[in-house]
C-alpha cells in the first residue's frame, strides 16, 4: 500500500510539471507514453497467443510526434485544415495496406487474428490518446486540459471507495469482480462534483455554464469506467492481471491510462461541438 501511494504521488507531481511546461511538453509524454504502452499492448497479445506485428504498431505512434511538435515547427512546415486531414488519412491508409502485406507476404506468419488484433491496438492507443495533446492545443486548453485527468481521477477514487464501504451489487463481475454498481454511480457522482468544482474554480477564466460542466462530468464518470473495464476484458482476453509493471503499484503505462483514452476524446468532442 505504501509503494502505491509513492508511485501515485510521484505520477501526479510529473504530471503537473508536464502539463506546466506546456503543448509540446505534454505532446512529447503522450508520444512516449502510448510508444511505451502499444509495447504492453503488444506483450499481452503474445502471451494470449497472438503475434502483433510491431513495426505497424509502433509507427502508428508517429503522427503523435508530428502534433506534439507541430507548434515549433516552420510555418511552411505544418499542414492545415484539408492537408493535415488527406495527410493523415494518407497515412493511415499506408498502415493498413503494410499491414495486409505482413499477412499476404509472411508466408503464413501473421493471420487475420493477429492483423485485427495490431489494428485494435493501433486504434485504441495512439489514436485516442492524441486527443490528450489536442485538447491541449485548443483556445484555453492549458484548463480544459485538466477536465480529462479530473474526470478519469475523480471518478476511479470516488467509485473505489463507494464501492469498499456500500458496493455489494456486483455490476461486470465476469470482467471486474471487484465493481459494484454502487461503486460505479459513486463514480459518476463524484466525477460531477469534481467537474463542477472544477467550472466553478475557472469561472471567471472559462465563463462556460455550470450546466455544462454538470454534463461533462456524466460523460467522463460514465465513458471512464467504460475504459477502465475494456482494459480488464482485454487482460481477461488474454490471461494476465496487469499490462506491466513499470509503476510499483499500479501495474504498466497502459494500466494507468486507461480511463484517460476514453476521457480525452469525449472531453476533446464536446468542448468543440458545444462550448
Amino acid at each position: 500500500m505504501k509503494t502505491r501511494v509513492i508511485s501515485a504521488i510521484a505520477a501526479i507531481l510529473l504530471l503537473i510539471a508536464v502539463i506546466c511546461l506546456g503543448e509540446v511538453a505534454i505532446g512529447l509524454t503522450v508520444c512516449l507514453l502510448a510508444t511505451l504502452a502499444v509495447r504492453e499492448f503488444n506483450s499481452a497479445l503474445e502471451k494470449g497467443g497472438f503475434r502483433p506485428v510491431e513495426v505497424v504498431s509502433f509507427a502508428s505512434c508517429v503522427p503523435l510526434l508530428y502534433i506534439a511538435v507541430s507548434g515549433i515547427l516552420p510555418s511552411a512546415a505544418v499542414v492545415s485544415g484539408s492537408s493535415a486531414l488527406l495527410a493523415a488519412a494518407v497515412f493511415a491508409f499506408v498502415l493498413l495496406v503494410s499491414l495486409f502485406c505482413f499477412m499476404m507476404f509472411s508466408d503464413g506468419k501473421y493471420g487475420i487474428r493477429d492483423v485485427s488484433a495490431t489494428l485494435l491496438g493501433m486504434i485504441y492507443i495512439p489514436f485516442l490518446f492524441s486527443f490528450v495533446t489536442l485538447t491541449r492545443q485548443i483556445e484555453a486548453g492549458h484548463l480544459y486540459i485538466w477536465l480529462i485527468f479530473i474526470g478519469a481521477s475523480a471518478t476511479d477514487t470516488f467509485a473505489f471507495f463507494t464501492g469498499i464501504t456500500i458496493g455489494k451489487r456486483k455490476i461486470v463481475p465476469k470482467i471486474s469482480p471487484n465493481k459494484t454498481l454502487e461503486g460505479c454511480i459513486g463514480g459518476v457522482i463524484g466525477c460531477i462534483i469534481a467537474v463542477v468544482a472544477f467550472g466553478a474554480v475557472f469561472k471567471n477564466s472559462l465563463d462556460v455554464p455550470y450546466l455544462h460542466f454538470a454534463i461533462l462530468g456524466l460523460i467522463c464518470g460514465i465513458i471512464s469506467q467504460l475504459g477502465d473495464w475494456s482494459a480488464s476484458v482485454i487482460k481477461r482476453a488474454v490471461g494476465i492481471k496487469d499490462f506491466g509493471n513499470i509503476m510499483p503499484g499500479h501495474g504498466g503505462v497502459l494500466d494507468r491510462i486507461d480511463s484517460i483514452l476514453f476521457t480525452a476524446p469525449a472531453v476533446y468532442f464536446y468542448i468543440n461541438i458545444f462550448f
